[in-house]
């Protein structure tokens, strides 16, 4: 028989690998959308691998700076080891498809908006934990998961995705940490905090995939400044 006495620290472990998991699958997720970027400019090997890695790292590396804590990836560089391996994957994969098309599959899209919701749950957490007011907190969880995308674009000489696609993407990011500031605030068990903006964060950006959900574009229909001929975007992250 299970001792009742031990569920409770099963469960947090199990809810602990879970976590970990779910890291690595955005990771990889973030990774994807930096060497499809790559691709779309037209830049070698070298230019992939680091854009990958800087969707992959970049936005937690702006926060633990800002936080003045370890970075995160330095003390587990696996992070960095996965976007360089997964930013090499995709520009090798590209020899023989439109990298493009990658960025489109809705597996890719989902596990980019699970990564999302990850990053964003665990930059608040680590700014709270760095002792951080709320605000700010929710601030470095939203910086957690665009960070690396604004990188990434502005190295790639595009106008930031998260500011021009329309989409719910940093508006859900928002939204999640606004709810896990919400829930620490009021003394919810950490376990639930950190789950429950997850679920929110991630239906929303979903919502927005699914049904082309997002906030009003300045000018009208949005537009996909990259594709020939102005056609309406339909592939990136944004908003």
């Amino acid at each position: 028989m299970l001792d009742l006495a031990t569920t409770p620290e099963i469960i947090d472990s199990a809810l602990g690998t879970l976590r970990t998991v779910l890291e690595y699958i955005g990771t990889v997720a973030f990774a994807i959308s930096g060497a499809v970027a790559a691709g779309r400019k037209r830049m070698d090997l070298v230019g992939a691998v680091v854009l990958a890695c800087m969707v992959a790292i970049g936005g937690g590396t702006v926060r633990d700076v800002i936080l003045d804590v370890p970075v995160f990836w330095i003390e587990s560089p696996s992070f960095l080891i996965v976007g360089a391996v997964t930013g090499l994957a995709v520009a090798l994969l590209a020899r023989w498809h439109q990298p493009d098309r990658l960025g489109r599959f809705r597996i890719v899209q989902a596990s980019d908006a699970l990564g999302l919701s990850v990053f964003v749950v665990v930059g608040t957490g680590v700014g709270i934990d760095a002792g951080a007011p709320l605000l700010i907190a929710a601030t470095m969880g939203v910086l957690t998961g665009v960070g690396g995308g604004i990188i990434r674009d502005m190295l790639a000489n595009d106008v930031p995705d998260v500011l021009r696609n329309g989409q719910f993407y940093a508006t859900a990011a928002l939204a999640g940490a606004a709810v896990y500031g919400v829930l620490i605030w009021f003394d919810v068990p950490r376990t639930v905090a950190f789950w429950v903006p997850i679920v929110v964060i991630l239906a929303i950006r979903l919502a927005s995939i699914k049904f082309g959900w997002g906030v009003p574009t300045v000018g009208g229909k949005r537009v996909d400044v990259d594709a020939p001929h102005g056609h309406p975007d339909v592939g990136h992250y944004g908003g």
